[in-house]
């Protein structure tokens, strides 16, 4: 007789890729041994074998919680492509597509000032050089603004490396001019440590956040991620330049890979709180993989988001539990109770709970740090929530607001219930921007692969790419299948460029 446990094992089914062929193939996501594997066979290139998530009680955990109706979306009222050949192959956004922008990236430049061995889009790697034009970018910041029933207002510019560009201030001002609150920018941060006139220009453009690569503390992680070992100094510069110039919003943004730095989470997250005065998340991106392995290599290989999870309880001393974190649609009911009580639309968060997973850590005045989850029921806060937006559809706002605030008096620590109080009664950028400023964001996303790619998860994706042809796409489809057709449409060769220019790849210009 089977065990119960073995009885009671997670089994279902979606839709991936080829890794070869890139055709739609049937796709079966399992448990085996406590961890969650997917499996998937084309008919021209055989079996292929993965691992989903790293922990099996985690992701019953996140799927039975937070994987149902009313976490999903129901996608641009007017989308911009028509279905044609399905998906992932009509993203423009097509009408299959669940969730609307929240983060539009903008890849500004492939070029740049390094030469990291895991960058995916990198002018040197790829020989030519891809550069939209100002009045291109102009029209595709206009094309986010576009989307309907969320205008998308918070936009990243990436690359390459977008410090690279001298009109890059210029970009943020067009950005913040077309209704765009949010603005940051993806940077290896030599720039904003070498120049700080430069970084004044960016903030003077009103430049939200910089979002800067921080792989760790050590030389030798920078040795084997980005070829250097003298950007430890840089990366404190950029801290200090920060500072001196009054800038609050600085995220930390960790490539993990095994073997490399995945011992170093929890002196990441110090680092971060030492220095919170200016860092406000940490956010962790387990590196995608390539190459072909078999299931028992690749469980060596791959860091998945619950692997994630518990190194950093590990490395934490239990100071960050497993249980003190949620899924990335967790805030679903929050949107939807603020959108029915102040009678507005506000960004939803449907993306799939296996897309990432966050939590809050809240500062005391001596350093020390605990989850939100130790101040706040959050899971009750949510629930809460639900009924406010069930109650508002009725017509029923002012019972809605009565509801909501008497839960106030149930947050333990004065300082959360306070900002939270600003969040809920003005629901303002600036007020979650205070609520913001209180605490550390430890964020972890999990993009995807042609190995472990499942057009489910695409389909909810709410960070998209916006090109030069004028089509929105989401991140893990543009990197695994679009990007090298579209940059090579709009690129020039090298030689082309440093005659044209007269500069080098790696320079300003």
């Amino acid at each position: 007789m089977l065990k119960q446990q073995e009885m009671h094992k997670f089994e279902t089914y979606s839709t991936s890729l080829c890794p070869e062929c890139l055709k739609r193939i049937p796709m079966r996501i399992y448990e085996e041994e406590g961890v969650i594997y997917l499996e998937k066979i084309c008919p021209e290139h055989n079996k292929f074998e993965d691992v989903y998530w790293g922990d099996a009680e985690l992701f019953k955990w996140f799927y039975e919680g937070w994987y149902n109706s009313r976490y999903t979306g129901n996608g641009l009222e007017k989308p911009h492509t028509k279905t044609v050949n399905g998906c992932p192959f009509d993203c423009g956004i097509c009408p299959q597509h669940k969730t609307s922008t929240i983060l539009g990236i903008i890849d500004v430049t492939n070029r740049c000032n390094m030469a990291c061995p895991v960058c995916f889009a990198y002018a040197g790697a790829a020989n030519y050089v891809y550069e939209p034009s100002y009045e291109q970018i102009v029209d595709m910041i206009k094309l986010l603004r576009s989307n309907s029933p969320w205008a998308c207002n918070s936009l990243q510019f990436s690359g390459g490396e977008p410090t690279i560009r001298n009109d890059l201030p210029d970009l943020v001002k067009e950005a913040k001019k077309a209704g765009i609150e949010h603005v940051e920018i993806n940077t290896n941060g030599l720039r904003i440590a070498e120049d700080i006139d430069y970084f004044k220009k960016l903030l003077d453009a009103e430049a939200s956040t910089l979002y800067l690569q921080f792989d760790g503390l050590r030389d030798e992680i920078y040795k084997k991620t980005r070829a250097r070992t003298d950007l430890v100094p840089i990366k404190q510069k950029v801290i200090e330049n920060a500072r001196t110039l009054g800038f609050e919003s600085i995220v930390l943004v960790v490539t993990l890979a095994k073997g490399v730095n995945d011992k170093d989470l929890g002196d990441i997250i110090q680092y971060a709180i030492k220095n919170h005065d200016v860092v406000r998340c940490v956010n962790i991106q387990p590196i995608s993989m390539a190459g072909r392995a078999r299931k028992e290599k690749m469980r060596k290989m791959r860091i998945t988001i619950p692997d994630t999870i518990k190194l950093i309880e590990e490395q934490t001393n239990g100071a960050v539990s497993r249980w003190d974190w949620r899924p990335v649609n967790w805030p679903v009911p929050i949107s939807k109770g603020m959108g029915v009580m102040r009678n507005r639309v506000y960004p939803e968060f449907t993306m799939h709970p296996m897309c990432g997973a966050a939590t809050f850590l809240v500062i005391e005045k001596d350093g020390s740090y605990k989850p939100i989850t130790k101040h706040v029921d959050v899971d009750k806060f949510a629930q809460i929530f639900w009924d406010v937006y069930y109650t508002g559809l009725k017509g029923k706002k002012t019972l809605a607001k009565v509801k909501l605030l008497k839960f106030l008096p149930m947050v333990k620590s004065k300082i959360v219930r306070g900002l939270l109080k600003d969040v809920i009664t003005k629901g303002s950028y600036e007020a979650l921007g205070k609520f913001m400023r209180r605490i550390v964001m430890i964020g972890i996303m999990h993009f995807q692969d042609v190995w472990n790619f499942d057009l489910d998860r695409v389909q909810k994706c709410a960070i998209h790419y916006v090109t030069p042809d004028m089509k929105i796409r989401s991140f893990c489809t543009y990197n695994s299948i679009h990007r090298n057709n579209v940059e090579k449409e709009f690129a020039i060769p090298i030689d082309e460029w440093t005659k044209k220019t007269g500069r080098k790849i790696s320079e300003p210009a």
